[in-house]
């Protein structure tokens, strides 16, 4: 299973960024994705998660300022992040849960700067 993600870069404190992870599509829909990160020195960990059926998980950093959404036409998975720190400078990956498999996509750096 190859996920591809892609929209990090750098931005100022306060700022939005969007990531998107597309996935195979013939399981996605079935899929239950989530998007992780990893900061430095750090364990990588959830940021948020979305199932199948559209119910949504949110990590307390997370909630009212991110938002995870998927496209099953498109067979991609988004996080909308809003109000950036610079404490969520990380590597963000996206997973994606299939047949009691975990798979993750090559991560997407996001810098925030002060």
């Amino acid at each position: 299973v190859q996920l591809q993600a892609s929209g990090g870069g750098l931005v100022q404190a306060g700022g939005s960024l969007r990531l998107s992870c597309r996935a195979p599509g013939r399981i996605f829909p079935l899929s239950p994705m989530a998007w992780y990160r990893q900061r430095p020195g750090n364990q990588r960990e959830l940021v948020a998660e979305i199932s199948d059926r559209d119910r949504t998980n949110y990590a307390d950093f997370a909630s009212g300022r991110f938002t995870i959404s998927r496209d099953n036409a498109r067979s991609t998975v988004y996080l909308q992040m809003d109000s950036l720190k610079p404490e969520d400078t990380a590597v963000y990956y996206c997973n994606q849960k299939w047949a009691g498999e975990n798979y993750w996509g090559q991560g997407t750096q996001v810098t925030v700067s002060s």
